[in-house]
């Protein structure tokens, strides 16, 4: 699945096949941050970290944001939150592992 793949396919009802990390993600960009983040907040793994961070991030907590992305191993981001979602949304398609 391509970046912009996964976009569209915000236009469902229901996400694609992916991994969980991706899956909050997508619920994000649909608007339902409270789906996304009970999705990930149980998740292990640098990859939900990551995601876990952005939600706080995109929220407003950056307190919490911040110790998430400790937990990625990741700084936290200057970039805008649009640009920061396409970031984790292209690394986390590339990885095989983003995939179900």
């Amino acid at each position: 699945m391509t970046l912009a793949e996964l976009k569209h396919s915000t236009a469902n009802p229901e996400p694609p096949a992916l991994a969980a990390a991706l899956v909050a993600l997508w619920w994000e960009a649909k608007g339902d941050w409270g789906r996304a983040h009970t999705l990930i907040m149980d998740e292990k793994g640098a990859d939900c970290a990551w995601v876990h961070a952005y939600l706080h991030r995109r929220e407003g907590d950056l307190a919490n944001a911040r110790y998430w992305y400790g937990e990625a191993g990741r700084p936290l981001p200057s970039e805008s939150l649009a640009a920061e979602w396409n970031s984790i949304a292209a690394a986390l398609l590339d990885n095989p592992m983003g995939l179900k």
